[in-house]
């Protein structure tokens, strides 16, 4: 029978169907941008609505539009941190991690977000320079522009930064350029600039030796599942008592002052009771499973769900400001006339805040989510809780030592940190290679086999992904500074009520 069909038909065809599959993929990458949009504007007609026959209510309007982005932009790039390792480690799914930082963020901004920001961010500009109520809501406006703008640049890029940093930087520069080098507290700023290297450090080495402990104590020992019911019950006391602490010191502050020594005592109450309560729950888990590394991963999968929201709950509190806390300066300026040191927040400017971060995360954050669980390096629940439980202690210990940190830095870190500690303990640790010598020796014999040049090319941490994080941490606070500046005097010449 011949063939009826016709080739040129069929090509064009393929070519149609071909066409139709790019713009439908096309068309749902556009709609994270759509939704963003549409945001931004319901914030625009929601601040409209408030401040409506104010004189330079247009400002206000202009100025929530801008936070409204910041809050995207924050979701989209800080809350990684939270979720990304649990997503990572396959603890949760992307789904799960979206759904419950969203609902966290939210609850921690709205809960217990600030209801007082201070106005001059980080006490980085003197604020008896900028007086002038024009040139201050000028200063404002532009920093929260720049801060986005890096922030979004950032994003598109796959570095995490911290938004703490960009919103200094933007508050720095514009403050140069509305009164001066000499506005500005450099004593402050060396402070902010000390914590680009004590951040990641601190978070890195913390990670690291929860995960020698780890190992050395649980993974490579004879009976794993006898190790594992001894010293997991301990490990998930050390997270629930850290995170009690880094919640009543961070988390509520803005709720209740408690004093570190306080929040400490109620930690180590917390984490006593969570050991006795978790003793019997392992060993009943425990029961039956098999002697390996893939049964011990179940035992650590539930504390890094809860770890993910309370991290999320926590950074909701305090990273909110970032978006707002400018906001709220230019609605006050506006509406009284006066530049205040400290200001209120109004609900309506909380909310855009908060539901802003929650879109952000919703619509971007896979993108971040995905750099920080999977790409930097292989992450599984064991070394996933390293990373969860160093963001809490650095923070602690930070704030003991009095050290400025950032909790962007400290995360990503701390994936770092349990990256690097594991090419060297896979390298030199006596006690992996006995005990693979013992247990596994066609795997003793496969390591023995690799040549120096394939070992360097199967690196654990990808050096690409440190550089271009690394690089994006330091340019931060100048290139915001920068923006900030120009975008000042361009501002200056157009704000006037």
């Amino acid at each position: 029978m011949a063939d009826t069909r016709k080739p040129t038909l069929d090509k064009d065809l393929d070519k149609l169907q071909t066409v139709e599959t790019a713009a439908s993929m096309m068309a749902r990458g556009l709609v994270p941008i759509g939704v963003s949009l549409a945001f931004i504007v319901v914030v625009m007609l929601a601040a409209g609505g408030f401040v409506s026959g104010l004189s330079g209510a247009w400002i206000i309007v202009a100025a929530a539009a801008i936070g409204g982005y910041m809050a995207l932009n924050i979701g989209a790039n800080d809350v990684a941190n939270n979720v990304g390792p649990a997503v990572g480690s396959r603890a949760m799914t992307m789904t799960s991690a979206l759904v419950i930082a969203a609902i966290f963020e939210s609850a921690g901004a709205l809960i217990a977000g600030g209801d007082v920001v201070g106005t001059i961010s980080k006490g980085i500009i003197d604020a008896n320079a900028v007086t002038d109520h024009n040139m201050f809501v000028a200063a404002m406006m532009a920093a929260l522009v720049s801060s986005a703008l890096w922030v979004n640049l950032a994003t598109w890029i796959g570095a995490p930064v911290s938004t703490t940093h960009a919103i200094v930087g933007g508050v720095m520069g514009a403050g140069i350029a509305a009164a001066g080098f000499g506005a500005v507290h450099w004593d402050t700023m060396g402070a902010i600039a000390a914590s680009w290297v004590i951040s990641p450090l601190l978070g890195g080495i913390i990670a690291a030796l929860f995960l020698a402990f780890i190992k050395e104590m649980i993974i490579y020992q004879d009976d794993k599942i006898a190790a594992a019911r001894r010293w997991v019950p301990v490990l998930i006391a050390i997270m629930a008592g850290t995170f009690t602490t880094y919640l009543a010191l961070k988390g509520v502050k803005h709720l209740v002052k408690i004093d570190l020594t306080t929040a400490i005592l109620i930690g180590i109450a917390v984490g006593v009771v969570i050991w006795l309560a978790t003793r019997p729950l392992i060993a009943r888990q425990s029961r039956g499973l098999e002697n390996r590394n893939q049964s011990l991963r179940k035992l650590f999968s539930l504390p890094l769900i809860i770890s993910a929201a309370l991290l999320s709950f926590a950074h909701g509190a305090n990273d909110v400001a970032n978006a707002v806390g400018p906001l709220a300066a230019i609605v006050h300026t506006v509406e009284l006339g006066d530049v205040a040191p400290k200001v209120s927040i109004p609900l309506w400017v909380m909310t855009v805040g908060a539901f802003g971060i929650s879109f952000g995360l919703l619509l971007f954050g896979p993108k971040l989510i995905r750099m920080v669980g999977s790409q930097i390096t292989k992450l599984n629940p064991m070394r996933a809780y390293c990373v969860a439980l160093s963001a809490a202690v650095t923070v602690i210990i930070a704030s003991w030592l009095g050290l400025p940190v950032s909790s962007t830095h400290i995360a990503v870190g701390a994936v770092f940190g349990v990256g690097f500690f594991r090419e060297w303990y896979t390298e030199k640790s006596s006690k992996r290679k006995a005990w693979v010598q013992a247990n596994q020796p066609e795997k003793q014999h496969r390591d023995d086999s690799k040549s120096r040049e394939e070992m360097q090319r199967r690196k654990l941490v990808r050096r690409s992904h440190f550089m271009t994080i690394v690089s994006a941490w330091i340019v931060t606070v100048p290139a915001a500074a920068v923006l900030s500046a120009l975008l000042y005097y361009l501002l200056s010449h157009v704000i006037r009520f």
